[in-house]
């Protein structure tokens, strides 16, 4: 990952020294040593210092915390400092100010602040990040870089217009193709020029201030999403390739924000353009770990299993919910583990001395601001740190093998949430995130997916309310299930091409060969209405009746096996699961939201008819995940609880990474406590034992 230079799990975090006097720095380096601190990220909004103006570049800061940093042991990432563009570039070329979705255009302030159109941005930030591959290509501290910080913005400026309309001649080619594709005979909005075309807003196909997502023209918004994903990746590009000019083999990457699922870019298109995948993960402290285990095993997923880097988590207490809580002793070690144990090679933090004014200033970190080590928060990061430097590179490069792949597509996200119907409770994350914790609360593996994903290695694939149905995916869940594979989706599947016109012929259009069902109609349940879905027989661990919401699929079987029927309304006894054999495999189909009980009982049955298997056997709130290095096996154990709970790992030795000893059968993890298990030979056992 990182050209061979990293010989452990790194440990570090955001490092601004720029907003400290010097002396501070010093005493910075004799904390980090305590934490084993080894890698720092600096300069992220540091451009107006860099550049003050727009002809003069001032290097010799960084020049010093550089050397300080190189002199102490630690790594840098280097931030390229574009995330915020300075004052003067503002007051002298006010195309870098975006103009929000109301139309309002923005003056200077905040971050995240440039329009990712603006020439004068793309300019400078080309050239700045190319001055500092030049002045650190050689220096003896520098492992990678950090393009920009958590990008994402939209703009509606007139520059972003223009470019809209190139990028759609690009994408289309025609006008005809354009009007084609938005379905533009509808309310009249045929166009005959590309300047008639404005981009979509409240001032044009938007409908509400409060939910940007309400559009009158789906295919219009689609587009602009697809555009200003790409807007920004193009801006991404522009840093990496300048610095790639200078340095071929450096390693580039940016953090990618919102725990995973960002809605404004599309991660798996940008993957492919990092060199490491990195995450900036903030869970709080109500937020159920099947939640940030899902996000976490997206970051494994957008580089086919490859680890990625845990860029920033906080020490203890975030800063910007409404009320922000102390993480709880234990709690900041447990989490970190949790990221290692589904794929992240290293723990980072934003931020590793707190701020002392602005809107960060509560934001937690390693040093807090009595600006001594003898802190709760500092001792648990210490702690940390010296067990990622006691495991060293045992771990590192180790991946998950799963057998089970959920898909996940942002443009399916996109074009859900644009929909106008039938139901505002469909909500595509909640709609996955049902399906994958139906997996974890049973320590069964899964690997979240894309669907550029190869499907061989997988013996089960589930794709919660795939609306959309791209170019040759329908032949290539075919191709999968006709060679064994089990295929599930659910309701609201197979509705829309990727334009987001719908696939006539009756719904679930292209799967309807696959999953031998017609839906006729779909009915959208009221928030407090429920239906029920009653098993025809027992099948493994289904049997008799489940809740059911937000959406019921009024099906008619093409030769698939209904599994069961829905309990209640005018279509009582209509199809609710079904199963179509398709070559060696099947393709089951889910038509409604269904509760909890339900899909852990069907993917225990799925995983059951696959031969695939838990990974531990485990009380609730005990999360087990692994990883697989060089024929080893490395199994991560985590008490979500805030009471101890006794597990039984099984006969065979394992041994404890932590604690240097070697353990079977029975044992006891405290409240909130972490074991890392190497599965060992009776030879190795008895030589750590003596």
């Amino acid at each position: 990952m990182f050209n061979q230079k990293v010989t452990k799990m790194l440990h570090g975090g955001d490092y601004n020294p720029e907003q400290w006097p010097k002396d501070t720095w010093s005493e910075d380096m004799r904390m980090f040593k305590l934490a084993d601190i080894d890698i720092a990220t600096i300069n992220v909004f540091s451009w107006s210092l860099t550049q003050p103006d727009e002809a003069t570049y001032n290097f010799e800061w960084l020049d010093e915390i550089m050397d300080m940093l190189a002199d102490n042991g630690i790594k840098v990432c280097l931030g390229t400092s574009t995330a915020a563009h300075p004052a003067w570039m503002a007051r002298k070329y006010p195309d870098v100010l975006t103009v929000d979705f109301e139309g309002r255009k923005k003056k200077y302030g905040r971050r995240h602040n440039s329009c990712p159109n603006s020439p004068t941005y793309r300019k400078y930030a080309k050239i700045i990040a190319k001055k500092l591959a030049e002045r650190y290509k050689d220096h003896p501290a520098l492992l990678l870089w950090h393009v920009n910080n958590e990008m994402g913005v939209r703009c509606y400026c007139d520059n972003c217009e223009k470019s809209f309309r190139h990028w759609l001649q690009n994408k289309y080619g025609s006008l005809e193709e354009v009007n084609r594709a938005w379905n533009t005979k509808f309310w009249g909005h045929t166009f005959y020029d590309w300047d008639e075309i404005v981009l979509p807003n409240l001032l044009s196909e938007h409908l509400s201030a409060s939910n940007h997502e309400v559009t009158s023209f789906q295919g219009i918004s689609l587009d602009y999403d697809r555009f200003i994903s790409d807007s920004l990746l193009d801006c991404y590009l522009l840093e990496r390739d300048a610095i790639k000019e200078v340095i071929p083999d450096a390693v580039v990457t940016t953090n990618f924000q919102s725990n995973g699922t960002y809605r404004l870019l599309d991660y798996f298109k940008w993957a492919k353009y990092l060199d490491v995948i990195a995450l900036d993960m903030y869970p709080t402290n109500d937020m159920p770990m099947g939640m940030t285990a899902m996000r976490h095993d997206l970051m494994r997923g957008l580089k086919d299993g490859d680890p990625y880097l845990l860029m920033e988590s906080c020490p203890t207490q975030l800063n910007w919910k409404p009320q922000n809580a102390l993480k709880r002793p234990g709690v900041h070690k447990l989490w970190s583990y949790q990221a290692v144990s589904r794929g992240a090679d290293g723990v980072m933090y934003f931020q590793l001395r707190r701020s002392v004014g602005a809107f960060e200033k509560f934001h937690g970190a390693l040093i807090d601001h009595v600006g001594h080590e003898h802190t709760r928060v500092f001792r648990e990061c210490a702690e940390l740190g010296h067990e990622l430097s006691q495991l060293g590179d045992s771990i590192l490069g180790a991946r998950v093998d799963a057998k089970i792949g959920i898909v996940f597509d942002w443009e399916n996200w996109w074009a859900i949430a644009h929909s106008s119907g039938p139901s505002v409770d469909l909500n595509y994350i909640n709609e996955v995130q049902k399906y994958y914790d139906a997996f974890y609360h049973q320590n069964i593996q899964v690997d979240m997916i894309g669907v550029e994903t190869d499907l061989e290695q997988y013996d089960l694939v589930i794709a919660p309310v795939l609306y959309m149905v791209k170019q040759g995916y329908a032949k290539k869940l075919e191709q999968f299930v006709e060679n064994g594979g089990t295929f599930v989706t659910t309701f609201f599947s197979g509705i829309v091409d990727e334009n987001d016109l719908v696939t006539l012929g009756g719904y679930p259009g292209e799967l309807r060969n696959l999953l031998g069902i017609w839906v006729e109609e779909i009915d959208s349940l009221f928030p407090e209405q429920r239906n029920s879905i009653v098993m025809k027989q027992p099948f493994h661990q289904l049997s008799g009746s489940y809740e059911s919401s937000i959406l019921c699929d009024l099906i008619h079987e093409e030769g698939a096996e209904v599994i069961a029927e829905f309990g209640n309304e005018f279509y009582r006894g209509m199809p609710a699961l079904t199963r179509n054999i398709f070559g060696k495999g099947d393709a089951w189909y889910v038509a409604s939201s269904p509760e909890p009980e339900f899909l852990k009982n069907l993917v225990g049955a799925l995983c059951e008819n696959n031969g695939i298997k838990p990974t531990l056997i485990t009380p609730p709130n005990v999360e087990v995940s692994r990883r697989n290095k060089d024929g080893k096996e490395f199994t991560f154990i985590l008490n979500h609880n805030v009471e101890a709970k006794t597990i039984d790992i099984g006969v065979k030795k394992q041994k404890d990474m932590l604690a240097g000893t070697v353990i079977s059968g029975e044992i006891n993890i405290p409240p909130n406590g972490v074991l890392i298990l190497e599965a060992v030979n009776e030879r190795v056992a008895s030589a750590i034992k003596s």
